[in-house]
C-alpha cells in the first residue's frame, strides 16, 4: 500500500512538473505578471505569478489546452500554445515575436516560425500596396504590383498547408488550419458552357465554411480564431440578416455538434446571447428559437442540453422564451380585451377589420411617451385613419395614473382606440378576477405587461391584416415610412422625418 502511495505521489509530481510554463523575458522589470486565456475574442485572467530575475513560471495543470498569453505592464502580451505539455520560452521586450526562442515545446517552435513568416509576408505586401497606391489603375505597373501582392498571399497559403501537413496531430496544426480560407472550385457549367448557378461561389463557400475546423477538438474553442470564424459566419457579409435565415443556419451548425462538447456549448451560448441583445428588429426570434431547441426542451431524463447553466438561470431564460415566443415576427400575439375611457365598454384588437394595426403601449407620465403619443395622433388623423390603419393604444391607468391617462387623451384629442386596465378594473380584478374572466376578458389581458413583456415604454408592435407581427420597437418616423412603403405610397410627403435619437430610444 505504501509503495502504491509513493508511486502515485511520484506520478502526480512528474505530471505537474511536465506542465510547467516557464518564461524568461529580457528588458522587463521584475513584477507581477498575468497569465491570460481566451474566451471568445476577449482575454481573461487565468493565473498570476511573480517574475524573479527576469523569469516567471505558472502551473499549466490548472489551465485548459488552447492559446494562452502572458500579459505584461502596459497591456503588452505575447501568445503561446499550450497542450498539457511543458513550455519554456525566452524572449526580449519589446519585440517578443522577433526575439522569441522556444527552448521546449514543439507546438510553439512551429507556431513562432509561422508568426515570423507572417510578419515578413505582411511587410512585403504592405510595401507593395503602398507603392501601388501611387499608381493609376490603367498603368501596367499597377497590374504587375497586384500580381506580386497576390503572389505573397499564395505563399502564405502554401506555407499554411505545408505546416498543417507536416505537423499532423499537433495542436498548432489544427489552430493554423482554422484560419485557412476554403478554396472554391470552378463553377459547374451546362451543355452551353454557362454557369448552372450564378451564385455557386457564395453557396460553396457558405456550405464548406467550417470544413477546416475540427469541432470534436475542444482545445480549439480556447482561441480567438474559433470565435472570429463563428462571428464572421453569422455576419452581414456572409448571411442575409433575416431572423428565419439565421435560425436555419444556426440549427444546421449546432445540430451537427456533440451536445457534450465545448464547441456545442460555446456556439449555442454565443448565438443565443448575441441575438438576445441584438438591436436589429426581429432578431429576438433567433433567441426564442435557440432557447426552445437547446435550453428549454428536456430529454427523456428531464435534462436540458444546456448542461453549462445552473437551474436558476435556466429557469429564468425559459420563462423569457415562453413569454417572447408569442411576440416574435410572423406570430399572432395574444388578444387584449380591456376597458376604454368610459370604464364600461370593452375593446379588443382582434375584432378590428384593419389592413394594419399598431399596438401602442404608453404611460401618460413617461417623458418619452409625452413626445411620441401626440405624434401618433397626428399620423393617425392625417394619414392612417383614411388608409384603414388602426392604432390600439394600451395606457397605464392604475392609481393616480387613471385620471392622468384620461386627461392626456382629452387634452391631446387622441382619436384612436384607447384602452387600459383602469383603476376600478384593477381593484376589482385583484379581489376576484373570475367576475371578468372569461366573460369579458382574459387573464393575459389583465396581466398585459407580463404577457407583452413590457419592461420599458413606449413600446410598439405593427400587425398585418391577420394580426401577425411584422414590425416592432419602431419610432414614429420608421412606422410612417414602413406603412407608406407597404401600402404603395412610399413617395408620400413625410410628416415625421427620421430622428436618430428617437430611433435609438425605441430600440432599448
Amino acid at each position: 500500500m505504501k509503495k502504491l502511495l509513493i508511486f502515485l505521489f511520484i506520478a502526480i509530481s512528474i505530471t505537474s512538473f511536465s506542465q510547467k510554463l516557464k518564461f524568461k523575458i529580457e528588458g522587463q522589470k521584475d513584477t507581477t505578471l498575468f497569465l491570460v486565456k481566451y474566451l471568445g475574442k476577449g482575454l481573461y485572467y487565468a493565473d498570476t505569478a511573480e517574475m524573479k530575475n527576469g523569469v516567471v513560471e505558472y502551473d499549466g495543470s490548472k489551465q485548459e489546452p488552447g492559446v494562452l498569453a502572458v500579459l505584461l505592464p502596459g497591456n503588452k502580451y505575447f501568445e503561446f500554445i499550450y497542450d498539457n505539455k511543458e513550455v519554456s520560452i525566452e524572449t526580449k521586450s519589446p519585440d517578443f515575436v522577433g526575439t522569441m526562442n522556444v527552448k521546449k515545446s514543439e507546438d510553439n517552435k512551429v507556431f513562432y516560425d509561422y508568426m515570423r513568416f507572417l510578419k515578413t509576408q505582411r511587410e512585403k505586401a504592405n510595401k507593395l500596396s503602398e507603392e501601388r497606391s501611387n499608381i493609376d489603375k490603367e498603368n501596367d505597373k499597377y497590374s504587375e504590383l497586384t500580381e506580386k501582392i497576390n503572389a505573397v498571399s499564395k505563399e502564405v497559403v502554401a506555407y499554411q498547408k505545408e505546416l498543417v501537413k507536416n505537423n499532423e496531430g499537433k495542436l498548432v496544426s489544427k489552430i493554423v488550419k482554422m484560419g485557412i480560407d476554403i478554396e472554391i472550385p470552378e463553377a459547374p457549367l451546362d451543355a452551353e458552357g454557362k454557369k448552372i448557378d450564378s451564385l455557386f461561389a457564395y453557396h460553396y463557400y457558405r456550405d464548406h465554411y467550417f470544413d477546416n475546423i475540427d469541432f470534436n477538438d475542444d482545445r480549439l474553442v480556447n482561441s480567438s480564431i474559433f470565435h472570429t470564424r463563428l462571428e464572421s459566419y453569422f455576419s452581414k457579409n456572409m448571411m442575409v440578416q433575416h431572423w428565419d435565415t439565421v435560425v436555419k443556419y444556426a440549427f444546421e451548425l449546432c445540430d451537427q455538434l456533440d451536445p457534450k462538447s465545448k464547441a456545442f456549448s460555446y456556439c449555442v451560448n454565443w448565438i443565443t446571447s448575441s441575438y438576445e441583445k441584438s438591436n436589429i428588429m426581429g432578431m429576438d426570434k433567433v433567441f426564442v428559437k435557440m432557447g426552445e431547441r437547446y435550453y428549454c426542451t428536456k430529454d427523456a431524463e428531464g435534462k436540458s442540453k444546456a448542461h453549462w447553466m445552473d437551474d436558476e438561470k435556466l429557469e429564468k431564460l425559459c420563462e423569457k422564451v415562453q413569454t417572447n415566443k408569442n411576440l416574435v415576427m410572423g406570430v399572432k400575439p395574444p388578444n387584449l380585451i380591456l376597458r376604454d375611457t368610459t370604464d364600461v365598454n370593452w375593446k379588443d384588437f382582434y375584432s378590428l377589420e384593419a389592413e394594419y394595426t399598431i399596438l401602442y403601449f404608453w404611460d401618460p407620465n413617461c417623458g418619452h411617451c409625452k413626445k411620441t403619443t401626440p405624434k401618433m395622433e397626428k399620423l393617425y388623423a392625417e394619414k392612417f385613419k383614411d388608409r384603414n390603419i388602426e392604432i390600439f393604444a394600451i395606457g397605464k391607468a392604475v392609481g393616480d395614473d387613471f385620471e392622468d391617462w384620461k386627461k392626456f387623451i382629452k387634452e391631446h384629442d387622441l382619436s384612436f382606440i384607447n384602452v387600459a386596465v383602469t383603476e376600478s378594473l384593477f381593484a376589482a380584478a385583484t379581489k376576484d378576477a373570475r367576475q371578468f374572466v372569461p366573460k369579458y376578458t382574459t387573464i393575459e389581458s389583465l396581466n398585459y405587461q407580463s404577457t407583452y413583456d413590457i419592461f420599458s415604454l413606449p413600446r410598439v408592435f405593427l400587425l398585418d391584416k391577420d394580426k401577425k407581427i411584422i414590425g416592432k420597437q419602431m419610432s414614429v418616423s420608421q412606422l410612417e415610412d414602413m406603412l407608406d412603403h407597404l401600402q404603395g405610397v412610399k413617395d408620400a410627403p413625410k410628416l415625421f422625418p427620421p430622428d436618430p435619437e428617437e430611433d435609438e430610444q425605441m430600440q432599448h
